[in-house]
């Protein structure tokens, strides 16, 4: 999917899509649609797929979601941004996580379909207090988030619905002598995976039980060189036999040149996190599996960013992953062996 050339609301890219199968089956692509000023809002795309089973475009079928809340809205722009779209059967409802770029930078926030035409929002996620971490994590801008798709064990045991997210620790934030103000047992300020949960039997009462989260826990943070200067989580996470599958994405920075932004370079990854106890990585991708190649994925508004948020399972152990290319456009990469 490209921008159109005509079409305002796409002036600056689409990028960083949702999927989801629909009840018939049909796979929709929910972008990211950014207009003029990085205003953004949400979008709904048919998948077209080629005699061969890729996919090969998209059909728009308009937007469903506008930065229309007081808490999406800033004082330069607006924005709902970077949709991740699990359907979690238990619920029988699609939960869109998505960005919402408001006063005091981003947060998450939740919306629910039955049909993926029309969404509710439940409102922005809060989190709870957790006395260990010694902070709010409230406080701290946050994003990457998406949905298991099914209860996990909560850090209880009780069953309970979990959120992968990333919280970040602004470095203009320092303490009275000079400290980074970093949650309790967080010794590496970069940003990282993190896991929080909703209990299972509140959320069966009130979905907007989805909205608070507790449990907060540390998934994973950098290790790699190609993940340098920080991880997020990507695609929601999918069932295999040995585990819980993600691909997140890592990121370097180059050097500036003087009057020049800090060049950066996204690639995607894989993680494997343990089904009884999601904050536990079992394995994790020593190379990338997709880095930026294409002329489309080096050259856009952001250069050398391919940048994974949506995955649909196909037949014979095999998925397509779909991401945005230099946050300009969206592409797909079709994965192997799965299962």
């Amino acid at each position: 999917m490209e921008p159109l050339p005509d079409e305002p609301r796409e002036v600056e890219g689409v990028l960083n899509p949702a999927t989801a199968r629909a009840r018939d089956g049909e796979l929709y692509l929910f972008p990211r649609l950014v207009a003029r000023g990085n205003f953004s809002r949400i979008g709904r795309a048919r998948v077209r797929f080629d005699p061969g089973g890729k996919p090969s475009g998209v059909e728009r079928l308009g937007v469903v979601l506008e930065p229309d809340e007081a808490w999406e809205q800033n004082t330069v722009t607006a924005g709902v941004e970077d949709p991740r779209i699990t359907f979690i059967d238990s619920l029988d409802t699609y939960v869109m996580a998505y960005a919402a770029y408001g006063p005091l930078g981003p947060r998450i926030g939740l919306a629910t379909s039955r049909d993926l035409a029309t969404w509710e929002r439940l409102g922005p996620v809060s989190f709870d207090y957790q006395p260990s971490l010694r902070t709010d994590v409230n406080l701290y801008p946050n994003k990457d988030a998406m949905f298991f798709p099914e209860p996990v064990p909560g850090p209880n045991g009780k069953p309970a619905y979990a959120m992968l997210h990333r919280p970040m620790w602004p470095p203009s934030w320092m303490g009275p002598n000079g400290e980074r103000l970093l949650p309790a047992g967080v010794t590496d300020e970069r940003h990282s995976i993190w896991v929080s949960f909703a209990p299972a039997d509140a959320v069966k009462r009130d979905l907007r039980a989805l909205t608070r989260l507790g449990g907060h826990r540390q998934v994973a943070q950098p290790q790699e060189p190609w993940e340098a200067a920080k991880i997020g989580g990507g695609t929601p996470p999918i069932r295999v036999p040995e585990g819980w599958l993600i691909i997140h994405h890592g990121v370097t920075r180059g050097e500036a040149r003087p009057g020049e932004p800090v060049p950066v370079r996204y690639v995607a990854g894989a993680m494997l996190l343990d089904p009884q106890d999601v904050s536990r990585v079992l394995s994790r991708s020593q190379l990338p599996l997709l880095e930026p190649q294409t002329t489309e994925e080096r050259e856009g508004a952001v250069g050398n960013v391919v940048f994974p948020t949506a995955i649909d399972v196909r037949d014979g152990g095999e998925a397509d992953v779909y991401y945005g290319m230099a946050d300009s456009r969206i592409g797909a990469a079709r994965l192997t062996r799965i299962t």
